[in-house]
């Protein structure tokens, strides 16, 4: 193998430290909030605090972790998390399978119409009007059906079912199977890569999700962990939590307290994150174009 030449090396050099100074600034936030959130309200009123925590203590913690509000909506978010997933994928299966094939009487039409309703919603109103007049509101189904379809994330499941060969489905008809057969041993276990991508995808939205929570839900017992955070940035709740306090100590508490928020309600998705990574890239790009 040829050395690499000295341009090579000067590009590769410059290419990593321009890499570590987007990874830096990517991080520091929430590095900083991590640190924020470890630290003591003295350290965090005199400014000691930067990259690590100063008067190390877990007081923030405890006061958000035995908060009911808090716990009532990160239950919550974990169910429409998982609900929504599952029938966010169950659903784009079913639909994209189908849609793969090109013998389908009326896929021409049926995929104009998916990507027709891609770029011209309905709206805020519409959509809000139609689960209210379908009796949904303030129930779990008005955060898990509306959302069980994204239009982008189908049209990736239907180009990597295309991408099949063609000829592991024709051996398996031989063979006696049946299309829901074949979609669930053959076509989803081929499929992960893809199926994970959207997974991910489908989680973070329902995970991060905190504004149709807000509009579709009017009790406090159905609100997502995310509404929670909103409030806690906006200062609308834990308003008892530095009584008794002087102002600038009072702000304080409240920093800490959206702190530890932030990262309490971050820590799962970047937990899963790494799980699913692997499948990311290849779930993006194979299948787009059909060979």
């Amino acid at each position: 193998m040829r050395d690499k030449s000295t341009g090579y090396r000067i590009f590769s050099v410059i290419n990593v430290g321009f890499m570590l100074c987007v990874l830096f600034i990517c991080l520091y936030p929430f590095i900083y909030m991590l640190a924020i959130s470890l630290s003591s309200a003295r350290a965090v009123i005199n400014g000691w605090v930067s990259f690590v925590p100063v008067e190390f203590t877990l007081d923030s913690y405890k006061m958000i972790i035995s908060h009911t509000q808090f716990r009532i909506g990160y239950t919550n978010t974990i169910i429409y998390t998982i609900g929504g997933t599952l029938i966010a994928l169950t659903l784009m299966c079913l639909m994209a399978y189908p849609l793969s094939k090109t013998f389908l009487r009326g896929r021409g039409i049926l995929m104009k119409l998916v990507i027709f309703s891609m770029f011209f919603a309905g709206g805020m109103i519409p959509n809000l009007m139609l689960v209210i007049w379908l009796k949904l509101n303030n129930t779990i189904w008005a955060m898990l059906l509306p959302f069980a379809i994204s239009q982008f994330n189908l049209i990736i499941l239907i180009n990597f079912f295309r991408s099949l060969p063609d000829s592991i489905e024709e051996a398996a008809v031989i063979d006696g199977m049946g299309y829901f057969g074949i979609l669930a041993k053959i076509v989803v276990p081929l499929s992960m890569p893809a199926i994970a991508t959207i997974a991910l995808y489908t989680a973070v939205f329902f995970w991060n999700d905190w504004f149709y929570s807000l509009i579709y839900m009017n009790s406090n017992e159905r609100y997502s962990v995310m509404v929670y955070l909103r409030n806690i940035v906006s200062g609308q709740s834990m308003a008892g939590a530095a009584a008794g306090t002087g102002s600038s100590e009072r702000t304080t508490v409240y920093a800490t307290l959206r702190a530890t928020s932030i990262i309490l309600t971050s820590l799962p998705i970047i937990i899963l994150y790494p799980f699913l990574q692997r499948f990311f890239v290849k779930g993006l790009t194979v299948g787009s174009v059909k060979g």
